[in-house]
């Protein structure tokens, strides 16, 4: 049985609507990430830091790294919200690095970690069910 058109045309409305949600997680996210690395930069090792694990990163070095991508988040959520090829493919691979990113960091910051892990896979789910072709994204 195949799916009437309104059936289609109304998941590809969810799906559009889900990439314009993600495209604004991205940028609350790239802000949040932002915020989070000047924390780890101005203040330094007065991070709380728990039990031993086997990575040890210095907070300082990682609030840069946390600034860099977070700036790059920022960018491609304005891509996506402009509706741009490589704003897609930039939010998946974004998304992606701030899962791996955040994964690091849970030593730091367990809940805050698990959180914002949790909005990347979303980001993920909703700009890869979107299928626009780049003709309707311009």
């Amino acid at each position: 049985m195949t799916p009437s058109k309104s059936s289609s045309d109304t998941k590809q409305a969810v799906a559009t609507g889900a990439t314009i949600g993600a495209a604004a997680l991205l940028g609350v996210v790239g802000v949040l990430g932002l915020l989070q690395g000047l924390a780890a930069i101005l203040t330094g090792p007065s991070f709380v830091i728990g039990f031993e694990y086997v990575y040890k990163i210095d907070p300082s070095g990682w609030g840069w790294i946390h600034l860099i991508v977070s700036a790059a988040a920022i960018a491609v959520a304005v891509g996506l919200f402009l509706g741009k090829t490589w704003g897609a493919v930039g939010a998946i691979v974004i998304a992606g690095l701030s899962i791996v990113i955040n994964f690091i960091w849970l030593p730091y910051y367990p809940w805050w970690s698990i959180i914002l892990i949790a909005i990347d896979v979303f980001i993920i789910w909703a700009v890869s069910v979107s299928r626009q072709s780049p003709a309707d994204r311009l």
